[in-house]
């Protein structure tokens, strides 16, 4: 298990990730999830990689829940520093990388999840409604409101930024 445990742990951490906004976050879910994986049995017949997105999709839940309740996470998302190469181009990717993590910050919980796990993960429409335990026609019909939500949003940042 260790070993198929560490070939999901990029996959992992890029999904709690787009869940979270936050690189330190998402390192701390990422360890829980883990921790709990390795704490727990997996049930039988279940696929350990939907498994594990589905157990940080919970503990991410549970976690934001108990924030929200308290009222004291604001999401930021911090960005990697990274070596500068071309530095129009540097600043122009980590606009629009920043102008899409707020429009995602801005989609309700169901859409953004549906939007990481198809379009950050790749995985298909079937492999996400497994993960999310909801019908493939409704991962399809989120997954479009979604996207239809950040054209929007991006659409006006763009406008405002023009004007």
């Amino acid at each position: 298990m260790k070993s198929d445990l560490t070939e999901v742990l990029p996959q992992l951490r890029r999904f709690a990730y787009s869940l979270t906004g936050s690189m330190d976050e998402a390192d701390d879910l990422l360890q829980s999830t883990v921790e709990r994986a390795l704490t727990r049995t997996v049930p039988e017949g279940v696929e350990l990689t939907k498994w594990l997105f589905r157990v940080c999709r919970n503990l991410w839940i549970d976690g934001y829940r108990s924030r929200k309740v308290r009222q004291e996470a604001t999401l930021q998302p911090q960005l990697q520093e990274r070596e500068i190469v071309d530095g129009e181009r540097a600043m122009s990717s980590e606009v629009e990388l920043d102008q899409v993590s707020r429009a995602m910050d801005k989609l309700p919980d169901d859409q953004r999840l549906v939007l990481s796990l198809v379009a950050v993960q790749g995985l298909s429409y079937k492999e996400a409604a497994a993960t999310l335990e909801i019908p493939a026609g409704t991962v399809m019909s989120r997954l479009a409101r979604a996207r239809t939500a950040l054209i929007q949003s991006l659409n006006l940042s763009v406008a405002r930024t023009r004007s």
